[in-house]
């Protein structure tokens, strides 16, 4: 059948609203690229395969290619092609960031050598000498350290609050704050913090919101749409997912932080590597999936784990008995990967638990597609001062899993005979 000329016109039409694919995409923001920018009409799944990627111009690759590369050869005396050096762009790293910050909803990512560099970077670019931050007292053992050993040294001022109390927050924030860091879930004890509510307050005190999104990625939890300023991930943990790499990223949608951000990580020089960068652009495409099934076999576990005898508590958000439930419901699509128990016996009984699992891995990570078991007090929070950790509810018997993308009968099988230990 012919095509009509209303036809034609409408194609053509509809063809001239999609973005151009000429501009060439800049450091850290999105270009003009379908693939490359921000794409609202494009769902979660499709953005974690196609964001940011753009086809090789020489070969056809659908691939980014690995841009092993230290500098880049300019046409002339300041022109070149948007790359001069790549401590302070890189192509590979460039389509990471573009595509992660797609998937949050934002305009602009910077991508770091690790989690903690990431973090740093937040603090040399934002904080000075005398500068005050209110941080969730549940968090990360090495963002605790990174404020309490070094950030102290230089005059910057952490508190660390519960931040899932609105008394506590707001009390916290009656003197002047720099910006607001919140963990939520928090690492370990997965304590959640209103988002919405954080980010009323720390406006309202003429402070920043900081999220840390790591445990639940945009697959699970929005906290631009919450209200959240930065978005903070170790896009070692779920982002990449593989245990194939280390390394963190800043999104925002504001330019002049993203410019502060950026200028920060070359300063420093903690710009992340092309291989990592492109290891993580692999592992980042099956996002939404894996989150999914984490999810679902963490729910089985935790169902498992509360009917167990020797099981004396166990806290996982996608629980109905779990205290936040209604929150979790309002904030999180899932209840993500992590459950936190304590086993009857104390310590000791929980020690000999994790000695003596043979299918889930005793390591110092979480996020991978394999199980992972820790014992918080002694691995990832021994840094963290023992009243701290006890005021947070870190306790000496807390075990904490990731929960991988086994077979779930399979982990239970596991889980039972190492509870038998």
């Amino acid at each position: 059948m012919a095509t009509t000329q209303e036809e034609i016109t409408r194609t053509s039409d509809e063809e001239s609203t999609e973005p151009s694919l000429t501009a060439p995409p800049q450091p850290g923001r999105p270009s003009g690229d379908p693939g490359a920018g921000l794409l609202p009409r494009y769902e979660l799944e499709t953005l974690a395969l196609h964001a940011g990627a753009i086809a090789d111009p020489t070969t056809g690759a659908m691939l980014t290619p690995i841009y092993q590369t230290t500098t880049y050869r300019q046409e002339a005396v300041g022109r070149d092609k948007g790359f001069t050096y790549s401590r302070s762009g890189n192509p590979t790293v460039s389509a990471l960031e573009r595509r992660l910050a797609a998937l949050e909803g934002a305009e602009f990512c910077t991508c770091y050598a690790t989690g903690l560099a990431a973090t740093t970077a937040l603090c040399l670019a934002l904080l000075r000498s005398g500068d005050r931050v209110v941080c969730s007292q549940a968090v990360y053992g090495g963002t605790v350290r990174l404020f309490r050993e070094v950030l102290a040294r230089f005059g910057v001022e952490a508190e660390f609050v519960d931040t899932a109390s609105e008394l506590a927050l707001a009390d916290s924030l009656a003197k002047p704050t720099r910006f607001v860091f919140i963990e939520t879930p928090a690492n370990p004890t997965l304590k959640l913090t209103d988002i919405y509510l954080a980010a009323r307050l720390a406006h309202r005190a003429e402070a920043l919101l900081v999220v840390d999104n790591t445990l639940l990625t945009p697959a699970l939890q929005r906290p631009f749409e919450l209200g959240a300023d930065i978005v903070l991930h170790s896009t070692t943990k779920f982002i990449e997912g593989h245990n194939a790499t280390v390394g963190g990223a800043l999104i925002t949608r504001d330019a002049e932080l993203q410019e502060q951000l950026a200028f920060a990580r070359n300063a420093i020089g903690a710009i992340q590597s092309p291989f990592p960068a492109w290891l993580t652009l692999q592992g980042v495409k099956t996002l939404p999936l894996r989150m999914a099934r984490h999810s679902e076999n963490a729910l089985h576990l935790a169902r498992f784990l509360m009917a167990h005898e020797r099981v004396t508590k166990v806290v996982y958000p996608g629980l109905e008995s779990f205290p936040q439930f209604e929150l979790m419901q309002r904030q999180q699509s899932a209840g993500g990967a992590l459950i936190a128990f304590e086993v009857k016996g104390g310590v000791e009984a929980g020690i000999r638990l994790m000695n003596s699992v043979r299918l889930c891995a005793l390591a110092e990570n979480l996020g991978a597609s394999e199980t992972i078991i820790t014992h918080p007090a002694s691995m990832t929070h021994a840094d963290v001062p023992r009243s701290q950790r006890e005021a947070a509810g870190i306790t000496d018997g807390l075990v904490r899993l990731s929960v991988g993308l086994e077979n779930p009968s399979d982990l239970i099988g596991d889980l039972v005979q190492a509870l038998k230990s």
